[in-house]
């Protein structure tokens, strides 16, 4: 199964885990202390905001409490190597997104771990889009006329970012590789300074997570153009996906849980089953729809699908933008 077609498949039964063959077999497991999902990032950025969600949902099921710990630094890499290290025990995990367990693995040249070989898949919980937004005070409306624009004037428009190697410049990377426009990359550390630039027309234009930008679309400080996923976001219906008019054009970005390698099978299934019902709750899902994720609680061979699609598709993203983190 592809990327499109897992997340299409995904996108249709939202909140029911889907198992490897012969799981129904597999015996139980239970934590015999606290568990710790590992979030590489600062705490109440979306990967935090997650994790804190899914582990307030799933402590009463596993009859253990589920502690969320931040080790900040390296692009989230530090808390990646955390997990990478820990015993396969069932009691520690990472958060992880498309770029700690997909682009990292290109953009640092001596990462001291692999992200597919030293990690478990446990868990997809959601996937996410990103909308393409410009300054009202351009005169562009829509995708077709961003793309006309761009191809007359080659390199005139200014698109900001939340940094070279991030999900919003390979975003737009893949969109000016599949229409054969060019723009100009501004680099910011953070979305919110280049949101901010944005606002106050110091920028054309940003790929933004949907999270990040809604409070602007909604006030008209910044005007949406079209969403980065194949189907139309639920929290902007009347905006309709960049494919519809760039033919082949889909960016997502994810989030899921991994545990270290060679993780057991009975821990696989428990914690799997255990997000995805904490997924479910109207609570939890809820939330994430609002956020602008798509809440999904998917498998272990669900993440593990998704990710081999991901690292492909960064390796040529990285190798075509040159990006580096070194």
């Amino acid at each position: 199964m592809n990327r499109r077609s897992l997340l299409r498949a995904l996108g249709a039964t939202p909140l029911l885990p889907i198992l490897p063959a012969g799981a129904q077999n597999v015996p139980a497991w239970r934590p015999d202390r606290p568990i710790r999902f590992i979030v590489g990032f600062a705490a109440g950025g979306s990967t935090d905001t997650t994790a804190r969600l899914v582990a307030n949902a799933i402590g009463g099921t596993l009859g253990q409490p589920v502690v969320v710990e931040n080790r900040v630094g390296g692009a989230g890499n530090i808390g990646s190597e955390h997990v990478a290290r820990s015993a396969p025990d069932g009691h520690t995990y990472v958060v992880a997104s498309v770029g700690t367990h997909a682009t990292n693995q290109f953009l640092y040249r001596n990462l001291p771990f692999h992200v597919v070989r030293d990690f478990t898949p446990v868990s997809l919980i959601l996937v996410s889009g990103a909308v393409a937004v410009v300054r009202p005070s351009l005169p562009i409306r829509s995708i077709p006329e961003l793309i006309a624009h761009a191809r007359a004037n080659p390199g005139a428009i200014n698109l900001g970012t939340s940094g070279v190697g991030g999900t919003q410049h390979f975003a737009a990377a893949l969109f000016e590789q599949k229409t054969g426009v060019r723009f100009t990359h501004v680099p910011y550390r953070g979305g919110a300074p280049a949101m901010a630039d944005l606002v106050a027309g110091r920028l054309d234009l940003i790929f933004s997570p949907l999270a990040e930008t809604m409070s602007f679309i909604e006030s008209g400080q910044v005007r949406p153009l079209g969403v980065t996923r194949a189907q139309r976001m639920p929290a902007l219906p009347d905006i309709a996906p960049i494919a519809d008019a760039v033919p082949g054009y889909e960016f997502n970005s994810w989030i899921g849980i991994f545990g270290p390698a060679n993780l057991p099978a009975p821990i696989v299934r428990t914690m799997s089953d255990a997000i995805a019902a904490g997924v479910r709750t109207p609570e939890v899902n809820q939330r994430m729809v609002a956020l602008g994720y798509l809440p999904l609680g998917g498998s272990a061979e669900d993440m593990a699908t998704l990710q081999r699609s991901d690292v492909a598709l960064m390796a040529e993203l990285v190798r075509l933008t040159g990006a580096s983190a070194d």
